[in-house]
């Protein structure tokens, strides 16, 4: 299940905005991105290796996100095909053909797309829709349902518990349409690797998607990794948890869990209920536990970053605080790059506020290459139109107009219609002019 992300301030726009509603002409069909091949994307991440992948494997499959545990591993047997309902928007064909293509050359699964019934439907509804179904996810996976007409019916059934799950049959994925590109294609990638393998996330996890804190867009070759552990022909549906472990050749023993006091500061500072200051409060309290438990690592960074947004609007240089101790700890932790990326956009937003010009053009000049490799559309879009604020505070106009260009495409694919993309640029360029007139 991917989580709907916190709108918060200007500092909140790529790293954990919401998906933009689309009006009822869409998004254009074609936005002219494109990122490096599946070879290209692989080679960034070093897979993990060893007794910490079983470990991660075995945390990942034999729970669920609410914290419940599963007795018996699943799977599919056989082959895999999947095909589209639903008013699908116009990029979805195309990235869901790149996603099959990538479990198939990376994580050895065999699936395919299909035209007609199909193992795996992905289902394409209103957003309002899917909200009166699940009213905190963003998108969501159900077992033994092929509709979402099936799923009203079956709903609070044995039927879609996949703790009831023994062997996988059909499975449906349920993404709202009215929303932009890049989420259309973040669900793809979260809710298939879900059909398909483990239902668990895993804040530890500093390299993938498995991971609620949503710094990831795309499958990662970890996940790649994970996914091919998952369709092993050693394994087979109905395993226990022991059988799992001896066949990987492994005497497994599960990590140190997260708090569940923690785990619920985190969600309740990133959720969508409650006042800000009840969620200013959990960060707090999630902070408070992190230092406690004597955390380095992306926990603790996660929980600086967390605080830092929520105090960016009211409290600043608390904020600059949290987000440069974040920085840190991510920039010590193997395979945080692209979590760095995140914490650069928001300080150099903060730059670009505080009057600081230069110091935001070259936190953006940091980051945009890295959130290039790592596939988000709009992180990037955001760097780029803050780097051109940038530019503009420092006298070349001529650079700034030509990078906001090049930032459009971006923009649109990863924010939506250009009504939206539009009111983006506003809000940034806002946040220059406002230090200008201080």
């Amino acid at each position: 299940m991917r989580l709907p992300l916190l709108a918060a301030s200007l500092l909140a726009l790529a790293a954990c905005a919401p998906p933009a509603q689309v009006s009822k002409n869409g998004p254009s069909p074609e936005v002219g991105v494109g990122f490096g091949d599946a070879a290209t994307y692989r080679a960034m991440l070093a897979p993990a290796s060893g007794s910490s992948l079983v470990r991660d494997f075995m945390d990942l499959t034999f729970a669920m996100e609410s914290g419940r545990s599963l007795d018996t591993f699943s799977r599919f047997e056989g082959p895999v095909t999947v095909a589209m309902t639903g008013k699908a928007p116009p990029t979805a064909a195309r990235d869901l053909g790149v996603l099959i293509g990538r479990l198939r050359s990376e994580a050895g699964i065999d699936i395919s797309p299909a035209t007609g019934a199909a193992t795996i439907t992905v289902e394409f509804a209103t957003r309002a829709d899917l909200r009166r179904m699940a009213p905190t996810a963003a998108c969501f996976v159900v077992p033994n349902v092929s509709s979402l007409a099936e799923y009203r019916r079956k709903r609070g059934s044995e039927a879609v518990d996949w703790a009831s799950v023994t062997r996988r049959e059909r499975a449906a994925i349920f993404i709202p349409a009215d929303t932009s590109p890049q989420e259309v294609r973040d669900c793809l990638h979260e809710e298939l690797a879900q059909a398909l393998g483990p239902l668990n996330d895993l804040y530890r996890l500093p390299d993938s998607v498995f991971n609620d804190d949503n710094f990831h867009s795309v499958l990662t070759a970890f996940d790649m990794d994970i996914l091919r552990m998952t369709y092993s022909p050693a394994l087979s549906s109905g395993m226990s948890r022991s059988e799992v472990a001896a066949r990987l050749g492994s005497s497994y023993a599960s990590a140190t869990g997260n708090p569940p006091d923690w785990t619920h500061a985190i969600e309740t500072a990133l959720g969508r209920n409650g006042s800000l200051a009840a969620r200013k409060a959990a960060a707090e309290r999630a902070l408070a536990l992190a230092k406690a438990a004597g955390w380095q690592d992306g926990r603790a960074a996660f929980s600086y970053f967390a605080l830092g947004r929520l105090m960016a609007g009211s409290e600043p240089q608390r904020a600059l605080d949290a987000f440069q101790r974040a920085g840190a700890l991510y920039a010590r932790l193997p395979g945080g790059e692209l979590q760095l990326a995140h914490v650069d956009m928001q300080l150099a937003a903060m730059a670009l506020a505080g009057g600081l010009p230069e110091q935001a053009a070259r936190l953006a000049d940091r980051a945009i290459p890295v959130v290039r490799r790592y596939e988000n559309a709009a992180l990037l879009a955001t760097l780029m139109l803050i780097k051109a604020e940038a530019l503009e505070s420092l006298g070349n106009p001529a650079a700034a107009d030509a990078l906001r260009m090049d930032s459009e495409p971006w923009a649109r694919y990863g924010f939506g219609p250009d009504s939206v993309v539009k009111a983006r640029m506003r809000d940034i360029a806002a946040v220059a002019d406002r230090a200008a007139r201080g």
